[in-house]
């Protein structure tokens, strides 16, 4: 019995918040969830689509037509050209994109390449799809960059995909072009395909370029599966509603999976995200600045804490994943806490300090020793969060 469940565990970021729940005054850097509302024009939007009766009956299983027809012109956009009839794929939310792909392109027994640290329910997908992850450590020296020979050495027979967050959660890294050639000279050698989860390419702090995409490579298109969540642009984690795409005999297996799992994403969410690519493009902006200068104080008040962390400043999403110093701080007692360093930390800070943080043993055997923070949080909510902190620490 449960035997597809037994490796699975919930989320240690669930798990965290779960904790935090049982203190009345927490303040959560655990989360990534937008701290702001869905924007007034996706809302409209939506309001237009309840008035005219359109949203009470299923769409197409790949999505609204009008929704994949806007998804083409934006991905033209950014120099990748699918077809919205048979190459785009609207989905519950990117992990139910994520599930579907893994579930058509492996089968049970393959391996999945995972760059590590990253968001930690890749690793459940995988397991649940019967397949094992194999966790390939980035450099934290050189920035959390890509080592591609611990790729090549990584790859066995069994090996189907390498799948990467880029930008990545929970580093804030985005991977360079040259690191991504890299990876994909790999897969073309050894027949290998490409998952690339981008939920936080809009988040630019400092180049202002837009990330570079394998999808936008004509050659990779029959190995390349590239999937985006409005969850984070547009403030819409509530919504569930992302899209994926792919050559179209990668993506007619992956729709057979995706109608098993949901028949179609919610409608009334396919108009919110229709919404978000019609007007949401100045709210990006918005977001966009003052996660920059929310990105620049967490780094501030890190900088106080310079004798318990240290931390590679992100230049992308909302999180930063600052390296634990002191290991010997005496947190007294900690009931059911895992034998680990982050876990102790995260569970320290929550239980002395009410701050909730994510340990970074979550992300994969190479964030051990490190927590997530986000600051997609508040600036007030950082700035007392971190009072809080330097009480116990001291600066």
């Amino acid at each position: 019995m449960f035997e597809r469940t037994k490796n699975l565990r919930l989320s240690v970021i669930k798990q965290m918040e779960l904790r935090a729940s049982r203190f009345p005054d927490v303040i959560s850097l655990a989360q990534g969830v937008p701290s702001f509302d869905t924007p007034e024009c996706i809302k409209r939007r939506v309001e237009l689509a309840l008035k005219n009766g359109v949203v009470a009956k299923y769409s197409l299983s790949p999505g609204l037509s009008e929704l994949r027809e806007l998804i083409e012109t934006k991905l033209a956009e950014d120099g990748m050209f699918y077809d919205f009839e048979k190459e785009i794929i609207v989905t519950a939310g990117s992990i139910e994109g994520i599930t579907a792909t893994l579930f058509a392109i492996t089968n049970p027994g393959d391996e999945v390449i995972i760059p590590e640290p990253t968001y930690t329910s890749y690793r459940e997908v995988i397991l649940l799809a019967g397949c094992q992850p194999v966790f390939v450590s980035l450099d934290e020296e050189k920035g959390w960059a890509f080592e591609l020979e611990k790729y090549e050495a990584a790859i066995t027979e069994k090996t189907k995909a390498i799948f990467y967050c880029n930008p990545n959660n929970p580093t804030g890294t985005i991977y360079s072009k040259e690191q991504l050639m890299g990876l994909a000279k790999l897969a073309e050698k050894h027949n290998l395909y490409l998952i690339s989860d981008e939920v936080y390419k809009d988040f630019i702090f400092d180049s202002g370029e837009k990330i570079f995409s394998l999808a936008q490579l004509p050659e990779l298109r029959k190995r390349v599966i590239r999937l985006f969540s409005f969850s984070k642009s547009f403030a819409m984690t509530g919504w569930r509603v992302a899209y994926l795409h792919a050559d179209e005999s990668i993506a007619r297996e992956i729709l057979k999976v995706h109608d098993s799992l949901v028949t179609c994403a919610p409608v009334i969410s396919q108009y919110a995200a229709m919404g978000a690519l019609e007007m949401g493009d100045k709210d990006i902006e918005f977001f966009n600045h003052e996660y920059k200068k929310r990105r620049d104080l967490i780094c501030c008040r890190l900088d106080k804490l310079s004798h318990v962390f240290s931390y590679v400043k992100p230049t992308s999403a909302y999180y930063v994943f600052p390296r634990i110093l002191k290991n010997d701080f005496d947190f007294g007692e900690l009931k059911d806490c895992p034998d680990s360093l982050s876990w102790r930390f995260a569970i320290g800070i929550l239980e002395r300090a009410q701050v909730a943080t994510v340990p970074g043993v979550a992300f994969g055997p190479g964030g051990e020793g490190h927590i997530r923070m986000s600051f997609g949080r508040s600036e007030k909510d950082i700035n007392r969060a971190f009072d809080r902190m330097e009480k116990i620490f001291g600066t």
